[in-house]
Protein backbone atom coordinates (compact mmCIF):
# COMPACT_ATOMS: atom_id res chain seq x y z
CA UNK A 1 0.00 0.00 0.00
CA UNK A 2 1.11 3.32 -0.76
CA UNK A 3 2.60 5.22 1.73
CA UNK A 4 0.72 7.84 3.42
CA UNK A 5 2.47 10.07 5.99
CA UNK A 6 0.54 12.93 7.87
CA UNK A 7 0.44 15.86 6.49
CA UNK A 8 0.72 18.17 10.01
CA UNK A 9 0.27 21.60 7.96
CA UNK A 10 -3.78 20.60 7.66
CA UNK A 11 -4.18 19.98 11.10
CA UNK A 12 -3.46 23.29 12.39
CA UNK A 13 -7.34 22.91 14.72
CA UNK A 14 -5.70 21.14 16.83
CA UNK A 15 -3.54 23.95 17.52
CA UNK A 16 -4.54 28.00 19.80
CA UNK A 17 -4.31 30.61 17.14
CA UNK A 18 -4.05 34.11 18.84
CA UNK A 19 -6.58 35.53 15.82
CA UNK A 20 -7.31 34.82 12.00
CA UNK A 21 -4.21 36.77 10.78
CA UNK A 22 -1.95 34.87 13.73
CA UNK A 23 -3.13 31.24 11.25
CA UNK A 24 -2.43 33.21 8.40
CA UNK A 25 1.13 34.29 8.87
CA UNK A 26 1.98 30.99 10.77
CA UNK A 27 0.43 28.27 7.63
CA UNK A 28 2.77 27.02 5.18
CA UNK A 29 2.09 24.64 2.52
CA UNK A 30 3.05 20.85 2.43
CA UNK A 31 3.02 19.63 -0.58
CA UNK A 32 4.59 16.12 -1.02
CA UNK A 33 6.03 15.46 -4.45
CA UNK A 34 4.58 11.93 -4.47
CA UNK A 35 0.96 12.34 -4.09
CA UNK A 36 -1.76 10.45 -4.74
CA UNK A 37 -5.24 11.62 -3.99
CA UNK A 38 -6.72 7.78 -3.58
CA UNK A 39 -4.19 6.82 -1.18
CA UNK A 40 -5.07 9.66 0.95
CA UNK A 41 -8.76 9.41 1.05
CA UNK A 42 -9.23 5.51 0.76
CA UNK A 43 -5.98 3.66 1.00
CA UNK A 44 -5.16 4.80 4.70
CA UNK A 45 -8.21 4.67 6.35
CA UNK A 46 -8.59 1.03 5.36
CA UNK A 47 -6.11 -0.26 7.72
CA UNK A 48 -7.00 -2.48 10.86
CA UNK A 49 -4.96 -0.66 12.84
CA UNK A 50 -6.50 2.48 14.32
CA UNK A 51 -5.70 5.91 11.90
CA UNK A 52 -5.65 9.10 14.01
CA UNK A 53 -6.55 7.34 16.98
CA UNK A 54 -9.94 6.45 15.62
CA UNK A 55 -11.30 3.61 14.60
CA UNK A 56 -10.19 0.46 12.54
CA UNK A 57 -10.94 0.51 8.76
CA UNK A 58 -14.34 -2.31 9.11
CA UNK A 59 -15.77 -0.09 11.69
CA UNK A 60 -15.01 3.58 10.38
CA UNK A 61 -17.93 4.71 7.92
CA UNK A 62 -17.24 6.51 5.02
CA UNK A 63 -20.32 6.53 3.37
CA UNK A 64 -24.00 6.70 4.27
CA UNK A 65 -26.34 6.41 0.61
CA UNK A 66 -29.72 6.79 0.37
CA UNK A 67 -32.01 6.63 -2.80
CA UNK A 68 -35.78 8.55 -2.57
CA UNK A 69 -37.64 4.98 -2.72
CA UNK A 70 -35.63 5.09 0.45
CA UNK A 71 -33.46 2.05 0.26
CA UNK A 72 -30.30 2.46 2.99
CA UNK A 73 -27.06 1.57 2.63
CA UNK A 74 -23.38 2.23 4.48
CA UNK A 75 -19.57 1.14 3.59
CA UNK A 76 -16.66 1.72 5.85
CA UNK A 77 -13.49 2.10 4.69
CA UNK A 78 -12.67 -1.06 4.18
CA UNK A 79 -15.18 -1.96 2.23
CA UNK A 80 -14.62 1.51 0.18
CA UNK A 81 -11.08 0.63 -0.32
CA UNK A 82 -12.16 -3.22 -1.41
CA UNK A 83 -14.73 -2.00 -3.67
CA UNK A 84 -12.92 1.22 -5.35
CA UNK A 85 -9.94 -1.76 -5.92
CA UNK A 86 -12.00 -4.27 -7.80
CA UNK A 87 -13.13 -1.13 -9.54
CA UNK A 88 -9.42 -0.18 -10.47
CA UNK A 89 -8.71 -4.13 -11.26
CA UNK A 90 -11.90 -4.06 -13.72
CA UNK A 91 -10.87 -0.87 -15.43
CA UNK A 92 -6.92 -1.89 -15.70
CA UNK A 93 -8.60 -4.81 -17.56
CA UNK A 94 -10.78 -3.13 -19.77
CA UNK A 95 -7.27 -1.48 -20.81
CA UNK A 96 -7.56 1.84 -18.88
CA UNK A 97 -3.79 2.99 -18.49
CA UNK A 98 -2.71 6.11 -16.51
CA UNK A 99 -3.44 9.53 -17.89
CA UNK A 100 -6.48 7.97 -19.42
CA UNK A 101 -10.02 9.76 -19.56
CA UNK A 102 -13.19 8.37 -17.48
CA UNK A 103 -16.35 10.23 -17.78
CA UNK A 104 -18.75 10.04 -14.15
CA UNK A 105 -22.02 10.64 -15.36
CA UNK A 106 -23.84 9.63 -11.54
CA UNK A 107 -25.54 11.78 -8.95
CA UNK A 108 -24.99 11.11 -5.62
CA UNK A 109 -24.25 7.32 -5.13
CA UNK A 110 -21.38 5.45 -3.90
CA UNK A 111 -20.78 4.41 -6.76
CA UNK A 112 -19.84 7.95 -8.13
CA UNK A 113 -17.09 8.32 -5.31
CA UNK A 114 -16.07 4.99 -6.22
CA UNK A 115 -15.18 5.84 -9.79
CA UNK A 116 -13.62 8.94 -9.28
CA UNK A 117 -11.55 7.37 -6.41
CA UNK A 118 -10.69 3.98 -8.87
CA UNK A 119 -9.51 6.06 -11.80
CA UNK A 120 -6.98 7.94 -9.00
CA UNK A 121 -5.77 4.78 -8.37
CA UNK A 122 -4.91 3.54 -11.65
CA UNK A 123 -3.54 7.46 -12.01
CA UNK A 124 -6.35 8.00 -14.62
CA UNK A 125 -8.27 11.40 -14.79
CA UNK A 126 -11.64 11.09 -13.64
CA UNK A 127 -14.40 13.85 -15.30
CA UNK A 128 -17.32 14.61 -13.58
CA UNK A 129 -20.59 14.56 -15.63
CA UNK A 130 -24.04 16.70 -14.39
CA UNK A 131 -26.69 13.84 -14.81
CA UNK A 132 -29.01 17.40 -16.21
CA UNK A 133 -26.77 16.94 -19.62
CA UNK A 134 -28.36 16.01 -22.30
CA UNK A 135 -26.34 14.39 -24.87
CA UNK A 136 -24.75 17.66 -26.76
CA UNK A 137 -23.10 18.46 -23.53
CA UNK A 138 -22.22 15.09 -22.97
CA UNK A 139 -20.92 14.40 -26.25
CA UNK A 140 -18.81 17.66 -26.44
CA UNK A 141 -17.29 16.86 -23.07
CA UNK A 142 -16.54 13.40 -23.89
CA UNK A 143 -15.34 14.10 -27.01
CA UNK A 144 -13.04 16.75 -26.01
CA UNK A 145 -11.26 15.30 -23.44
CA UNK A 146 -11.16 11.55 -25.60
CA UNK A 147 -12.54 9.83 -22.59
CA UNK A 148 -12.22 5.79 -23.14
CA UNK A 149 -15.14 4.96 -20.85
CA UNK A 150 -18.24 6.26 -19.17
CA UNK A 151 -19.54 5.21 -15.99
CA UNK A 152 -23.69 6.35 -16.23
CA UNK A 153 -26.09 6.05 -14.20
CA UNK A 154 -30.07 4.85 -15.17
CA UNK A 155 -31.21 8.82 -14.97
CA UNK A 156 -29.39 9.55 -17.72
CA UNK A 157 -28.07 6.65 -19.65
CA UNK A 158 -30.19 7.61 -22.56
CA UNK A 159 -28.25 10.71 -23.02
CA UNK A 160 -24.93 9.02 -22.20
CA UNK A 161 -26.15 5.80 -25.42
CA UNK A 162 -27.00 9.11 -28.02
CA UNK A 163 -23.86 10.70 -27.50
CA UNK A 164 -21.71 7.72 -27.91
CA UNK A 165 -22.19 7.92 -31.38
CA UNK A 166 -20.21 11.07 -31.73
CA UNK A 167 -17.52 10.47 -28.77
CA UNK A 168 -14.79 8.42 -31.50
CA UNK A 169 -12.50 7.32 -28.29
CA UNK A 170 -15.44 5.58 -25.99
CA UNK A 171 -14.83 2.39 -25.77
CA UNK A 172 -17.00 1.45 -22.19
CA UNK A 173 -20.08 1.85 -20.41
CA UNK A 174 -20.60 0.83 -17.15
CA UNK A 175 -24.16 1.91 -16.28
CA UNK A 176 -26.13 2.00 -13.11
CA UNK A 177 -29.30 1.39 -11.65
CA UNK A 178 -32.11 -0.48 -12.83
CA UNK A 179 -31.46 -0.69 -16.98
CA UNK A 180 -31.11 -3.35 -19.23
CA UNK A 181 -27.30 -3.35 -20.99
CA UNK A 182 -27.62 -2.43 -24.95
CA UNK A 183 -24.67 -3.08 -27.36
CA UNK A 184 -21.58 -4.08 -27.27
CA UNK A 185 -20.35 -0.98 -25.58
CA UNK A 186 -21.98 -1.35 -22.46
CA UNK A 187 -21.60 -3.79 -18.94
CA UNK A 188 -23.71 -3.42 -15.92
CA UNK A 189 -21.28 -1.64 -12.92
CA UNK A 190 -21.70 -4.37 -10.53
CA UNK A 191 -21.31 -7.16 -12.77
CA UNK A 192 -18.29 -5.97 -14.11
CA UNK A 193 -16.46 -5.29 -11.34
CA UNK A 194 -17.99 -9.06 -9.94
CA UNK A 195 -15.43 -11.48 -9.50
CA UNK A 196 -12.23 -8.70 -9.89
CA UNK A 197 -9.90 -9.36 -6.77
CA UNK A 198 -9.72 -6.84 -4.12
CA UNK A 199 -5.99 -6.26 -4.21
CA UNK A 200 -4.89 -3.60 -5.83
CA UNK A 201 -1.34 -1.30 -5.44
CA UNK A 202 -2.54 2.07 -6.09
CA UNK A 203 0.04 3.50 -8.51
CA UNK A 204 2.98 6.41 -7.44
CA UNK A 205 1.74 9.72 -8.77
CA UNK A 206 3.78 12.73 -8.58
CA UNK A 207 1.81 15.51 -6.52
CA UNK A 208 1.56 17.35 -10.42
CA UNK A 209 -0.19 14.56 -12.22
CA UNK A 210 -3.61 15.05 -13.72
CA UNK A 211 -6.13 14.01 -11.43
CA UNK A 212 -9.56 15.37 -12.69
CA UNK A 213 -10.48 17.37 -15.52
CA UNK A 214 -13.78 19.69 -14.66
CA UNK A 215 -15.75 21.57 -17.12
CA UNK A 216 -16.97 24.95 -17.31
CA UNK A 217 -18.83 27.32 -19.08
CA UNK A 218 -17.50 31.02 -19.58
CA UNK A 219 -19.21 33.74 -22.10
CA UNK A 220 -17.21 32.97 -25.30
CA UNK A 221 -16.51 30.07 -26.93
CA UNK A 222 -16.95 26.32 -26.29
CA UNK A 223 -17.16 24.51 -22.82
CA UNK A 224 -13.45 24.55 -20.98
CA UNK A 225 -11.69 21.63 -19.34
CA UNK A 226 -10.24 22.80 -16.49
CA UNK A 227 -7.05 20.65 -15.67
CA UNK A 228 -6.20 19.60 -12.11
CA UNK A 229 -3.45 17.66 -10.42
CA UNK A 230 -3.33 15.63 -7.48
CA UNK A 231 -2.40 18.37 -5.31
CA UNK A 232 -5.51 20.32 -5.97
CA UNK A 233 -7.22 18.63 -2.62
CA UNK A 234 -4.21 19.93 -0.44
CA UNK A 235 -5.12 23.08 -1.84
CA UNK A 236 -9.07 23.16 -0.80
CA UNK A 237 -7.93 22.39 2.73
CA UNK A 238 -7.27 25.32 4.47
CA UNK A 239 -10.65 27.05 3.79
CA UNK A 240 -12.18 23.44 4.89
CA UNK A 241 -10.73 23.66 8.09
CA UNK A 242 -11.66 27.21 8.71
CA UNK A 243 -14.94 27.63 6.71
CA UNK A 244 -16.66 24.47 6.63
CA UNK A 245 -15.33 23.30 9.55
CA UNK A 246 -14.87 26.48 11.51
CA UNK A 247 -11.38 24.93 13.22
CA UNK A 248 -12.95 22.18 14.65
CA UNK A 249 -13.33 18.38 13.37
CA UNK A 250 -14.94 16.16 16.04
CA UNK A 251 -15.02 12.49 15.55
CA UNK A 252 -19.03 12.94 15.69
CA UNK A 253 -18.38 14.96 12.38
CA UNK A 254 -20.86 14.10 9.25
CA UNK A 255 -21.05 16.09 5.86
CA UNK A 256 -23.87 16.48 3.53
CA UNK A 257 -24.85 18.52 0.90
CA UNK A 258 -27.63 18.61 -1.47
CA UNK A 259 -25.91 20.07 -4.37
CA UNK A 260 -25.00 17.30 -7.30
CA UNK A 261 -21.41 15.82 -7.12
CA UNK A 262 -20.73 16.49 -10.53
CA UNK A 263 -19.33 20.46 -10.11
CA UNK A 264 -16.31 21.46 -7.82
CA UNK A 265 -18.26 23.14 -5.06
CA UNK A 266 -19.46 19.90 -3.35
CA UNK A 267 -17.06 17.37 -4.58
CA UNK A 268 -14.16 18.93 -3.45
CA UNK A 269 -15.94 21.45 -0.74
CA UNK A 270 -17.72 18.50 1.16
CA UNK A 271 -17.00 14.60 -0.49
CA UNK A 272 -13.68 14.61 -0.85
CA UNK A 273 -11.85 16.68 2.01
CA UNK A 274 -14.41 14.87 4.14
CA UNK A 275 -12.87 11.61 3.13
CA UNK A 276 -9.62 13.04 3.60
CA UNK A 277 -10.16 13.27 7.26
CA UNK A 278 -11.39 10.08 7.25
CA UNK A 279 -15.33 10.61 8.10
CA UNK A 280 -18.45 10.07 7.01
CA UNK A 281 -20.29 11.53 3.86
CA UNK A 282 -24.13 11.43 2.85
CA UNK A 283 -24.89 10.63 -0.37
CA UNK A 284 -28.59 11.44 -0.89
CA UNK A 285 -30.02 10.43 -4.78
CA UNK A 286 -33.39 11.63 -4.03
CA UNK A 287 -33.56 13.96 -7.43
CA UNK A 288 -34.89 17.45 -7.25
CA UNK A 289 -34.41 19.30 -3.95
CA UNK A 290 -37.05 19.09 -1.50
CA UNK A 291 -36.73 20.98 1.65
CA UNK A 292 -38.28 18.54 4.00
CA UNK A 293 -36.34 15.39 3.04
CA UNK A 294 -33.45 17.72 3.56
CA UNK A 295 -34.46 18.40 7.15
CA UNK A 296 -34.85 14.46 7.52
CA UNK A 297 -31.79 14.11 6.09
CA UNK A 298 -29.78 16.11 8.94
CA UNK A 299 -32.07 14.30 11.58
CA UNK A 300 -31.12 10.72 10.13
CA UNK A 301 -27.91 11.16 10.22
CA UNK A 302 -26.88 13.76 12.61
CA UNK A 303 -25.07 15.43 10.59
CA UNK A 304 -23.00 18.32 11.89
CA UNK A 305 -21.95 19.68 8.84
CA UNK A 306 -24.03 21.03 6.07
CA UNK A 307 -23.32 22.91 3.17
CA UNK A 308 -25.86 24.14 1.50
CA UNK A 309 -26.07 26.60 -1.23
CA UNK A 310 -28.54 29.95 -0.57
CA UNK A 311 -30.64 28.82 -2.88
CA UNK A 312 -31.60 25.50 -0.87
CA UNK A 313 -32.00 27.40 2.64
CA UNK A 314 -34.68 29.97 1.46
CA UNK A 315 -36.36 27.17 0.03
CA UNK A 316 -35.67 25.53 3.93
CA UNK A 317 -36.72 28.80 5.24
CA UNK A 318 -40.70 28.02 3.83
CA UNK A 319 -40.70 25.07 6.41
CA UNK A 320 -42.82 25.80 9.08
CA UNK A 321 -41.22 25.21 12.66
CA UNK A 322 -38.68 22.80 11.28
CA UNK A 323 -36.54 22.83 15.21
CA UNK A 324 -39.71 21.44 16.76
CA UNK A 325 -40.38 19.09 13.76
CA UNK A 326 -37.05 18.12 13.70
CA UNK A 327 -33.80 17.11 15.80
CA UNK A 328 -31.15 19.18 13.94
CA UNK A 329 -29.32 20.27 16.79
CA UNK A 330 -26.71 17.95 15.69
CA UNK A 331 -25.58 20.92 13.01
CA UNK A 332 -22.54 23.12 14.06
CA UNK A 333 -21.48 24.74 10.59
CA UNK A 334 -23.82 25.73 7.66
CA UNK A 335 -21.13 27.08 4.85
CA UNK A 336 -22.93 28.29 1.84
CA UNK A 337 -21.58 29.68 -1.36
CA UNK A 338 -22.08 30.50 -5.18
CA UNK A 339 -24.32 33.59 -4.42
CA UNK A 340 -24.21 36.30 -1.65
CA UNK A 341 -26.04 35.31 1.70
CA UNK A 342 -28.30 37.98 3.30
CA UNK A 343 -28.44 38.92 6.58
CA UNK A 344 -32.42 37.19 6.53
CA UNK A 345 -30.69 33.89 5.85
CA UNK A 346 -28.31 34.01 8.37
CA UNK A 347 -30.57 34.72 11.31
CA UNK A 348 -32.56 31.97 10.08
CA UNK A 349 -30.18 29.57 9.99
CA UNK A 350 -28.32 30.73 13.34
CA UNK A 351 -31.90 30.46 15.12
CA UNK A 352 -33.31 27.36 13.57
CA UNK A 353 -29.85 25.02 14.03
CA UNK A 354 -29.60 26.66 17.40
CA UNK A 355 -26.36 28.95 17.15
CA UNK A 356 -25.00 27.12 14.08
CA UNK A 357 -22.04 29.20 12.13
CA UNK A 358 -23.12 30.21 9.17
CA UNK A 359 -20.29 30.97 6.64
CA UNK A 360 -20.07 32.19 3.18
CA UNK A 361 -17.20 30.58 1.12
CA UNK A 362 -16.11 31.56 -2.34
CA UNK A 363 -13.69 30.12 -4.84
CA UNK A 364 -14.18 28.78 -8.90
CA UNK A 365 -13.34 25.55 -10.83
CA UNK A 366 -9.89 26.87 -11.55
CA UNK A 367 -9.28 28.14 -7.66
CA UNK A 368 -11.92 26.96 -5.73
CA UNK A 369 -12.16 27.77 -1.61
CA UNK A 370 -9.86 30.97 -1.64
CA UNK A 371 -12.20 33.30 0.80
CA UNK A 372 -14.34 32.46 3.23
CA UNK A 373 -15.70 33.10 7.04
CA UNK A 374 -14.33 31.13 10.08
CA UNK A 375 -16.36 32.74 12.71
CA UNK A 376 -13.96 30.73 15.16
CA UNK A 377 -11.26 33.65 14.96
CA UNK A 378 -13.31 36.11 13.30
CA UNK A 379 -16.46 37.81 13.11
CA UNK A 380 -19.11 37.38 9.91
CA UNK A 381 -19.68 40.67 8.10
CA UNK A 382 -22.74 41.40 6.49
CA UNK A 383 -22.40 41.50 2.73
CA UNK A 384 -18.93 40.60 2.64
CA UNK A 385 -17.31 36.82 1.45
CA UNK A 386 -14.76 36.61 4.46
CA UNK A 387 -11.09 36.60 4.51
CA UNK A 388 -8.04 34.80 2.39
CA UNK A 389 -7.90 31.60 3.61
CA UNK A 390 -4.40 30.07 5.19
CA UNK A 391 -1.74 29.62 1.98
CA UNK A 392 -3.57 31.94 -0.55
CA UNK A 393 -2.51 34.89 -1.88
CA UNK A 394 -5.59 36.79 -2.74
CA UNK A 395 -5.87 40.29 -3.95
CA UNK A 396 -7.71 42.83 -6.06
CA UNK A 397 -6.01 43.66 -9.15
CA UNK A 398 -6.53 46.15 -11.97
CA UNK A 399 -8.99 45.05 -14.83
CA UNK A 400 -7.10 45.75 -17.53
CA UNK A 401 -2.88 45.52 -16.12
CA UNK A 402 -3.75 42.73 -13.63
CA UNK A 403 -1.38 44.44 -11.51
CA UNK A 404 -2.43 44.41 -7.87
CA UNK A 405 -2.36 48.42 -7.88
CA UNK A 406 -6.48 48.95 -6.93
CA UNK A 407 -6.46 50.66 -3.69
CA UNK A 408 -8.27 49.78 -0.39
CA UNK A 409 -12.03 49.73 -1.11
CA UNK A 410 -11.55 50.49 -4.87
CA UNK A 411 -13.11 47.89 -7.20
CA UNK A 412 -10.66 45.90 -9.12
CA UNK A 413 -11.05 41.90 -10.31
CA UNK A 414 -10.49 39.15 -7.61
CA UNK A 415 -7.66 37.59 -8.17
CA UNK A 416 -4.68 35.06 -6.46
CA UNK A 417 -0.97 34.57 -6.92
CA UNK A 418 -0.58 31.15 -9.46
CA UNK A 419 2.69 29.75 -8.64
CA UNK A 420 3.29 27.40 -5.80
CA UNK A 421 -0.68 27.35 -4.65
CA UNK A 422 -1.23 23.73 -4.86
CA UNK A 423 -5.05 24.33 -5.49
CA UNK A 424 -4.88 26.54 -8.79
CA UNK A 425 -5.71 24.40 -12.42
CA UNK A 426 -2.90 23.72 -14.50
CA UNK A 427 -4.36 24.59 -17.12
CA UNK A 428 -7.37 24.31 -20.06
CA UNK A 429 -7.72 21.34 -21.81
CA UNK A 430 -6.71 22.43 -25.43
CA UNK A 431 -7.08 25.68 -25.21
CA UNK A 432 -3.85 27.32 -24.24
CA UNK A 433 -4.60 30.73 -25.31
CA UNK A 434 -7.93 30.65 -23.10
CA UNK A 435 -5.24 29.93 -20.49
CA UNK A 436 -2.77 32.45 -21.55
CA UNK A 437 -5.74 35.15 -20.71
CA UNK A 438 -6.57 33.46 -17.41
CA UNK A 439 -2.38 33.37 -15.98
CA UNK A 440 -1.14 37.10 -16.39
CA UNK A 441 1.75 38.46 -14.13
CA UNK A 442 1.54 35.56 -12.14
CA UNK A 443 -1.92 36.27 -10.97
CA UNK A 444 -4.99 33.83 -11.73
CA UNK A 445 -8.11 36.37 -12.39
CA UNK A 446 -11.49 34.99 -11.79
CA UNK A 447 -12.88 37.30 -13.53
CA UNK A 448 -15.08 38.32 -10.76
CA UNK A 449 -15.40 42.07 -9.81
CA UNK A 450 -14.69 43.17 -6.00
CA UNK A 451 -13.20 45.19 -3.50
CA UNK A 452 -11.26 44.69 -0.11
CA UNK A 453 -11.65 46.58 2.79
CA UNK A 454 -8.74 47.41 5.57
CA UNK A 455 -9.41 44.74 7.45
CA UNK A 456 -8.97 42.11 4.79
CA UNK A 457 -12.76 41.29 4.14
CA UNK A 458 -13.80 40.65 0.48
CA UNK A 459 -16.98 41.56 -1.27
CA UNK A 460 -18.13 40.53 -4.55
CA UNK A 461 -19.38 43.02 -6.69
CA UNK A 462 -20.25 40.93 -10.26
CA UNK A 463 -19.04 38.77 -12.97
CA UNK A 464 -16.73 40.57 -15.07
CA UNK A 465 -18.07 38.69 -18.26
CA UNK A 466 -21.16 37.55 -18.87
CA UNK A 467 -21.61 34.20 -16.99
CA UNK A 468 -25.26 33.77 -15.43
CA UNK A 469 -24.39 32.69 -11.88
CA UNK A 470 -28.24 30.42 -11.00
CA UNK A 471 -28.85 28.48 -7.75
CA UNK A 472 -25.29 28.53 -7.62
CA UNK A 473 -24.81 27.16 -11.26
CA UNK A 474 -22.29 29.21 -13.80
CA UNK A 475 -24.25 29.51 -16.60
CA UNK A 476 -22.47 30.02 -20.50
CA UNK A 477 -24.86 32.07 -22.34
CA UNK A 478 -22.98 31.25 -25.44
CA UNK A 479 -24.18 27.94 -25.26
CA UNK A 480 -27.72 28.41 -24.09
CA UNK A 481 -27.83 30.60 -27.69
CA UNK A 482 -25.88 27.94 -29.51
CA UNK A 483 -28.48 25.77 -28.80
CA UNK A 484 -31.44 27.73 -29.57
CA UNK A 485 -30.22 28.56 -33.18
CA UNK A 486 -29.87 25.35 -33.53
CA UNK A 487 -33.66 24.74 -33.63
CA UNK A 488 -35.41 25.37 -37.03
CA UNK A 489 -37.77 28.26 -35.64
CA UNK A 490 -34.90 30.28 -34.69
CA UNK A 491 -32.65 31.94 -36.85
CA UNK A 492 -30.70 34.32 -33.72
CA UNK A 493 -30.94 34.34 -30.10
CA UNK A 494 -28.64 36.16 -27.33
CA UNK A 495 -29.23 34.81 -23.64
CA UNK A 496 -28.49 37.19 -20.22
CA UNK A 497 -28.79 36.63 -17.01
CA UNK A 498 -31.93 38.69 -15.33
CA UNK A 499 -33.00 38.72 -11.41
CA UNK A 500 -34.81 36.29 -10.05
CA UNK A 501 -36.06 36.02 -6.14
CA UNK A 502 -35.67 32.38 -5.69
CA UNK A 503 -32.14 31.32 -8.09
CA UNK A 504 -30.56 34.79 -7.76
CA UNK A 505 -30.60 34.52 -11.19
CA UNK A 506 -31.89 33.37 -14.13
CA UNK A 507 -31.44 33.12 -18.07
CA UNK A 508 -33.28 35.15 -20.39
CA UNK A 509 -33.65 34.62 -24.26
CA UNK A 510 -34.18 36.87 -26.90
CA UNK A 511 -34.90 34.64 -30.16
CA UNK A 512 -35.38 36.34 -33.71
CA UNK A 513 -37.83 33.86 -35.15
CA UNK A 514 -37.20 32.46 -38.79
CA UNK A 515 -39.24 33.35 -41.71
CA UNK A 516 -42.64 31.81 -41.24
CA UNK A 517 -42.40 30.87 -38.12
CA UNK A 518 -46.20 31.09 -35.91
CA UNK A 519 -45.25 32.07 -32.20
CA UNK A 520 -48.23 29.65 -31.19
CA UNK A 521 -47.60 26.63 -33.40
CA UNK A 522 -44.97 25.36 -31.07
CA UNK A 523 -45.08 21.15 -30.77
CA UNK A 524 -46.06 20.25 -28.03
CA UNK A 525 -45.80 17.00 -25.83
CA UNK A 526 -48.45 15.10 -27.05
CA UNK A 527 -47.47 15.82 -31.15
CA UNK A 528 -50.59 18.29 -31.53
CA UNK A 529 -48.85 21.37 -31.63
CA UNK A 530 -50.57 22.51 -28.54
CA UNK A 531 -48.06 24.29 -26.61
CA UNK A 532 -46.40 27.97 -27.57
CA UNK A 533 -43.02 28.38 -29.26
CA UNK A 534 -41.69 29.55 -26.14
CA UNK A 535 -42.52 26.14 -24.35
CA UNK A 536 -41.07 24.38 -27.06
CA UNK A 537 -37.67 26.35 -27.44
CA UNK A 538 -37.35 25.85 -23.76
CA UNK A 539 -37.79 21.95 -23.90
CA UNK A 540 -35.50 21.85 -26.66
CA UNK A 541 -32.68 23.42 -24.34
CA UNK A 542 -33.75 21.54 -21.55
CA UNK A 543 -33.13 18.18 -23.59
CA UNK A 544 -30.06 19.01 -25.62
CA UNK A 545 -27.74 20.96 -22.67
CA UNK A 546 -29.18 21.00 -19.04
CA UNK A 547 -32.04 20.77 -17.19
CA UNK A 548 -31.09 23.81 -15.35
CA UNK A 549 -29.70 25.84 -18.04
CA UNK A 550 -32.91 26.36 -20.74
CA UNK A 551 -34.04 29.85 -20.87
CA UNK A 552 -36.90 31.17 -17.92
CA UNK A 553 -38.26 33.50 -20.15
CA UNK A 554 -38.12 33.95 -23.88
CA UNK A 555 -38.32 36.99 -25.16
CA UNK A 556 -39.39 37.17 -29.12
CA UNK A 557 -37.47 40.25 -31.20
CA UNK A 558 -37.32 41.64 -34.66
CA UNK A 559 -33.50 42.01 -34.18
CA UNK A 560 -30.50 41.68 -31.58
CA UNK A 561 -28.17 44.64 -30.77
CA UNK A 562 -24.96 43.97 -32.31
CA UNK A 563 -21.05 45.04 -32.73
CA UNK A 564 -19.99 45.85 -36.25
CA UNK A 565 -18.49 42.90 -36.06
CA UNK A 566 -21.44 40.83 -35.66
CA UNK A 567 -21.14 40.04 -32.14
CA UNK A 568 -24.30 40.43 -29.92
CA UNK A 569 -23.91 43.43 -27.31
CA UNK A 570 -25.46 41.30 -24.30
CA UNK A 571 -24.55 44.89 -22.48
CA UNK A 572 -27.67 46.77 -24.26
CA UNK A 573 -30.15 44.18 -23.70
CA UNK A 574 -28.79 44.13 -19.55
CA UNK A 575 -29.59 48.43 -20.25
CA UNK A 576 -33.21 47.52 -21.74
CA UNK A 577 -33.88 45.16 -18.75
CA UNK A 578 -32.78 47.97 -16.69
CA UNK A 579 -29.50 45.94 -14.99
CA UNK A 580 -26.56 48.55 -16.10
Amino acid sequence: MTETPRLDAYHFDEATWEDYDHLREEFEWEVPDRFNMAAYVCDRWATTDPVDGGERGDERVALYTETAAGDREQYTYEEFHEVTNRLANCLAHAGIERGDRIGVNAPQTAETVFTHVAAWKLGAVSIPLSTLFGPDAISYRLDDSESRLCVVDESNVDAVREAAGEVPSLERILTLGDTDVHGELERGFWDAIEGCSTEFETVDTEAEDDAIIMYTSGTTGEPKGVRHAHRMLLGHLPLFLTTFCNLELGDDDVYYTPAEWAWIASLFDVVVPGLYYGKPVVAYDGGQFDAEEAFEILERYDVTNFFAPPTALRMMMQTPDPSERYDIDSVRVIPSGGESLGQSIVDWAEETFDGAAVHEGYGQTEANLLVGDCTALAEFREGKMGLAAPGHDVRIVDTETAEPTVETGEIGEIAVRYEGNPVCFKEYLNKPERTERKVRNGWLLTEDLGTVDEDGYFTFKSRKDDVIISAGYRIGPEEIEESLAGHEAVADAAVIGVPDDERGEVPKAYVVTATGTDLADGEGDDGTGSASLENTLQEHVRTRLAQYEYPREIEFVEELPKTATGKVRRADLREEEGLE
